[in-house]
């Protein structure tokens, strides 16, 4: 599949829909229009709404997030390049490239194989350098902490205490807790020693839920 004038046109209109909604990191905004989104719509019964600002599914349950909540999160992670990132739920892998893209060392970790599999080879093929893990997103990967900065891409019912271990002192946790109605209220977390944070809520998102895996992880 190719990134046509076409697609590039659309994302640029997207682009200003999202400056419309409030996104103002310029950076984050440059990034999302170099990325050909529609290349991470793995159900291509959507395709032709790639540059729509909605979320849509793309398999096992899962969805691509909506273009403004990508930039949203981002935003709020204030990435610095060379940052070593954590992102909990890959998905398409559409979010990991923007994290690359902004000049981050990313590690993601998807709990679905077939989303796994699939991202891989797409950010493979995409030249974009991340270090995707088969596993339990709840118990984050130890063996790389600490991280710099963690991004969650689905809802938790509370934030995980294995993911408030691996993140370093001045870093910050990005990620959606709870479920009123069906919505999750978007948090920072940001640790100001080893065991004190600062925690600020952002306004209500919808996510997929964040589940376990039960068998060996990568």
């Amino acid at each position: 599949m190719k990134d046509t004038l076409k697609h590039k046109g659309m994302r640029k209109k997207l682009m200003e829909v999202l400056r419309e909604k409030g996104i103002e990191n310029e950076q984050v905004l440059e990034v999302m229009n170099d990325i050909p989104r529609h290349l991470f719509f793995f159900d291509t019964a959507f395709l032709h709404l790639a540059y729509e600002d909605q979320a849509f599914p793309i398999g096992s349950g899962q969805t691509i997030s909506q273009p403004y909540t990508v930039a949203f999160q981002t935003s709020l992670l204030h990435p610095k390049k060379r940052e070593k990132v954590l992102e909990i739920g890959t998905g398409s892998g559409y979010q990991t490239a923007v994290l690359v893209k902004l000049g981050l060392k990313v590690f993601s970790i998807e709990r679905q194989h077939a989303l796994h599999l699939k991202s891989r080879d797409l950010l493979e093929e995409m030249r974009m350098p991340a270090r995707l893990i088969y596993g339990d997103g709840y118990a984050g990967k130890p063996a790389f902490a600490p991280f710099d900065k963690i991004l969650v891409t689905c809802g938790a019912p509370e934030i995980p205490a294995a993911l408030k271990q691996q993140l370093k002192v001045g870093g910050r946790m990005v990620i959606p807790v709870g479920e009123v109605n069906g919505v999750q209220n978007m948090i920072t977390l940001d640790k100001v020693a080893e065991d004190e944070f600062v925690v600020e809520e952002h306004g209500g998102f919808r996510f997929v839920p964040m589940l376990e895996r039960t068998d060996n992880a990568e």
